[in-house]
């Protein structure tokens, strides 16, 4: 009988990166900026009392602070209105305009893994879902993060 020799798949856990910087949902915007100037990070999960992870803010949800907000062109046609953009971009922007907090900007809808999450898995979801990191959670608190960089990186190594 023959034993593959095959080395394991790296998993979330070989590749994360513990004593992850955070950021409390009441936090201040200048708070947020000056911590992710201060530890050159590009995206910070947004975690409540009891270590879980509620949000993620990043430096785009932090630009579009400053950005100007356009209203979504329309027409009229027979007494109603149609707008040609979109309103829910245009509620989003609006609210990042007058945000107060890190809870005023921050992604509620947060995508994350396991810590035996593979790196196939890991390149998988990032590339569909569109996102840069991933919050690792375990027993539904933040472990680690894994950013496209560690998967990178892991890749290099394989």
């Amino acid at each position: 009988m023959e034993t593959s020799s095959a080395p394991a798949e790296q998993t979330a856990a070989d590749i994360m990166t513990t004593g992850v910087i955070t950021i409390g949902e009441n936090a201040t915007i200048n708070e947020l900026a000056k911590l992710m100037a201060k530890h050159k990070v590009s995206g910070i999960p947004v975690i409540d009392g009891q270590h879980r992870v509620v949000g993620m803010v990043t430096e785009g949800d932090v630009v579009e602070l400053d950005a100007d907000v356009h209203f979504p062109h329309s027409i009229n046609l027979f007494d109603s209105v149609i707008f040609l953009g979109s309103i829910k971009k245009f509620e989003e922007r609006l609210r990042h305009v007058v945000a107060a907090s890190v809870r005023d900007i921050m992604s509620t809808e947060v995508i994350s893994i396991k810590k035996d999450a593979t790196l196939h898995e890991i390149a998988t979801l990032m590339a569909d879902k569109h996102v840069n990191r991933l919050p690792v959670l375990d027993g539904g608190r933040l472990a680690g993060i894994v950013t496209r960089a560690d998967v990178v990186r892991a890749m290099a190594q394989a």
